[in-house]
């Protein structure tokens, strides 16, 4: 009786420091897949932004960082759209107007960063989530028309809205470096509108 006794608590011990050990085992890896998950999430834009928060107390530097973070995205997504309108268009006004975003923004780009790196503002080093949302959307159109029709349509839109976050960055800006780099870049902005909206007429004509 004594020895079956004996048995059973050992039976018991073992099964009981299985369930600990398993429990602690399903926690640890609960653990590090939410830690991966988290680090997958984590956008160099995202990173930029917490950065230039710890950085700067002012609202006016606030301000600046969050301009500059906003053209480095801006620079990327034409450049990434404009690789893959050269890469899928077989229209010859498209691929040249993605030609020529690809070649006006890489310098637009190396001009941000260049600033960027001057007042210790952190920018995204990588293409953003909104521009890999962009690039996806776009690759997805699979019939010419509709493809040439969404990258000039993009263009049209986003130069629209770049002219008038620069124009205003260009005047309102409390740093008289951005306010100039704005000022600096208006004019391709602007051609670059102006040539998306030909060609944005182009197609709506054929």
């Amino acid at each position: 009786m004594k020895t079956t006794k004996t048995k059973a608590s050992v039976i018991n011990a073992i099964f009981l420091s299985a369930v600990i050990f398993g429990t602690v085992s399903c926690g640890n890896h609960e653990d590090k897949t939410e830690d991966h998950s988290m680090h997958a999430e984590s956008k160099t834009e995202e990173v930029a932004k917490e950065q230039n928060d710890a950085k700067f107390d002012d609202n006016k530097d606030e301000k600046n960082a969050k301009f500059l973070v906003k053209a480095t995205e801006i620079n990327l997504e034409e450049i990434s759209l404009g690789k893959l309108a050269e890469e899928k268009s077989t229209n010859a006004d498209v691929k040249e107007l993605a030609k020529m975003m690809v070649t006006a923004h890489k310098k637009g780009l190396e001009e941000v960063k260049a600033l960027a790196a001057k007042k210790n503002i952190s920018v995204p080093t990588e293409d953003t989530q909104d521009v890999l949302d962009a690039h996806k959307k776009l690759s997805e159109k699979t019939e010419q028309k509709d493809f040439n029709k969404a990258y000039v349509d993009k263009m049209v839109d986003g130069h629209k809205n770049a002219v008038e976050l620069f124009e205003k960055e260009s005047t309102e800006s409390s740093d008289a470096d951005i306010r100039a780099l704005a000022t600096s870049m208006l004019p391709e902005l602007r051609k670059h509108l102006d040539h998306s909206i030909a060609v944005q007429k182009k197609l709506e004509n054929k």
